[in-house]
This record gives C-alpha cells, sequence and structure tokens, in this order.
C-alpha cells in the first residue's frame, strides 16, 4: 500500500512539533534536533518537517511506496506523465536510505516517490532537485553535502 507525503520546513522545529503532535493526537515516530516525522494511518501519510533558516512551507509533496515493486509502478506513472524525471536509485536523506524518482509538475512543484530501505544515523545529504535534469541533479547531490538548505527535507 502507498503512503502519501508531505515534507514541511519550518523555522522553529519545537513549536512546529507541538503543533502538530496536538494535530494529529500522536507524537511523533522519529524526532532529531533538527527533524520530525509523524507516520500517520488515517489519514496515511508520512508527515515529516525539518528545521530551515532560510526557508518555510511545503518543500516538495510525494508517494512513498511499501516495496520496489509498487515503487517501480509510481515511476512507470511519473514518466508516463510526460515530465522529465531523476532517479535516485541508492540516496541517503532523512535519516533513512532509499531509492526515488523526482518530477516537477507543469507548476514546479517537488514530486518524491520512494521506497526505505532502512534508517542511517545522520539526516543524510542528497536534496531536491533545483530542475529535474540530470545534470542540475547532479550538481545538487554533491558528496559530502551537509547544508540543511540543500537537503532532501529541508
Amino acid at each position: 500500500m502507498k503512503r502519501f507525503h508531505v515534507n514541511v520546513a519550518v523555522a522553529d522545529l519545537e513549536k512546529s512539533i507541538g503543533f502538530y503532535t496536538t494535530l494529529f493526537a500522536v507524537e511523533p515516530t522519529v524526532r532529531k534536533d533538527d527533524y520530525a516525522k509523524w507516520m500517520l494511518d488515517d489519514p496515511r501519510i508520512n508527515f515529516s518537517i525539518a528545521e530551515s533558516s532560510k526557508t518555510s512551507g511545503i518543500n516538495h509533496v510525494g508517494l512513498q511506496a511499501d516495496t520496489d515493486e509498487e515503487l517501480q509502478e509510481i515511476q512507470a506513472r511519473l514518466r508516463a506523465a510526460g515530465q522529465e524525471t531523476f532517479d535516485q536509485p541508492v540516496a541517503e536523506c532523512c535519516y533513512a536510505k532509499s531509492s526515488k524518482t523526482w518530477i516537477r509538475d507543469p507548476d514546479e512543484v517537488a514530486w518524491e516517490t520512494f521506497v526505505t530501505h532502512g534508517a542511517i544515523t545522520h539526516y543524510g545529504s542528497d536534496g531536491v532537485p533545483e530542475t529535474v535534469s540530470k545534470a542540475a541533479a547532479a550538481q545538487q547531490n554533491v558528496p559530502g553535502e551537509t547544508s540543511k538548505e540543500g537537503r532532501c527535507c529541508a
């Protein structure tokens, strides 16, 4: 089963954790110094927030697959939509290892499709591509990049 994903960049993580904990009536599933995530079943959503000193608001939206097969199904639909896609078969982002595909909709909203393969101890440096072109995306994913503004979820 697929799960809708929303990531919001926030200015004050603690204040936002308090707000969303009250809204969802449950504590975050994952909580770090700069990140929190709620894996909700009602509604079925992976909702995460990440601290950002540069921007606030929706960072990206997406679909989380439970299996590689589901991810391949979503990837095929993205390619059929006619927009350029960027694949990250091995990504580290938001304290997780995953396989991803990025696309921007006709209004430039970033969409991420992914399946998570496990947890990591650091935030990860793979980021939302400014554009989806392979050249620009390659520049966005410089190994060792640690700036919060270039990260996947900030």
